[in-house]
């Protein structure tokens, strides 16, 4: 096995270095997060961050970058307190993936893409439109960490729409019917295959 010490991670090339930081701690959520501004400007950015925090209440969470630049997902949160999350599938994960284009925030990343949005049930933020799992968020709270300048986002679920076919009869969502991807490091992209669920385990 190679071996790296943290003096040779710090003395790594800066874009090998991102690259084995991100990709070592494995696979991770793909997801669009939608939002709108004030003014109505619509945006919609890749994450690979989120992740369950509980379930009662149901609550969601993502890390945003420092906000020394702007950030406009944060921003539009921060503003209308309000946001979407939707699963990255197969037909689309190559337009998700271009949202990480840093855009003015005049200009929506749908404009620049084949993704579309949709909105529902009068919420202010958009869905992207044939995401088979759309989220409907409300910010919560948010806690900087300090050692990086780092946000986590925390948010309460407030709607879920799941497509019919990925929910078995105990409530679990099977994500491999859809071809939901994940994303290993920031551009790797895979398509997982569910293998085998187990039953809850107890000490023998």
């Amino acid at each position: 096995m190679t071996y790296f010490s943290l003096k040779d991670i710090n003395n790594l090339e800066h874009l090998y270095k991102i690259n084995l930081i991100n990709s070592c701690s494995g696979y991770k959520s793909a997801n669009l997060i939608g939002t709108k501004s004030s003014s109505g400007i619509e945006n919609v950015a890749i994450f690979s961050s989120i992740t369950h925090v509980g379930s009662s209440p149901p609550i969601l969470g993502f890390f945003c970058r420092p906000t020394t630049v702007t950030r406009n997902t944060y921003d539009n949160i921060k503003n209308t307190g309000v946001y979407t999350i939707n699963h990255i599938h197969k037909s689309n994960f190559k337009d998700a993936h271009h949202t990480s284009a840093k855009y003015n925030s005049n200009i929506s990343e749908f404009d620049k893409t084949s993704l579309k949005a949709e909105y529902k049930a009068n919420f202010h933020a958009p869905f992207v439109k044939h995401s088979p799992v759309q989220i409907a968020m409300k910010f919560i709270n948010e806690y900087l960490i300090k050692e990086n300048e780092t946000i986590l986002i925390l948010g309460e679920i407030q709607g879920l729409y799941i497509n019919n076919s990925l929910i078995t009869e105990d409530g679990f969502v099977n994500l491999s019917k859809a071809n939901i991807a994940t994303i290993n490091s920031l551009d790797g992209y895979a398509f997982p295959k569910l293998e085998e669920r187990l039953a809850y385990q107890r000490p023998k």
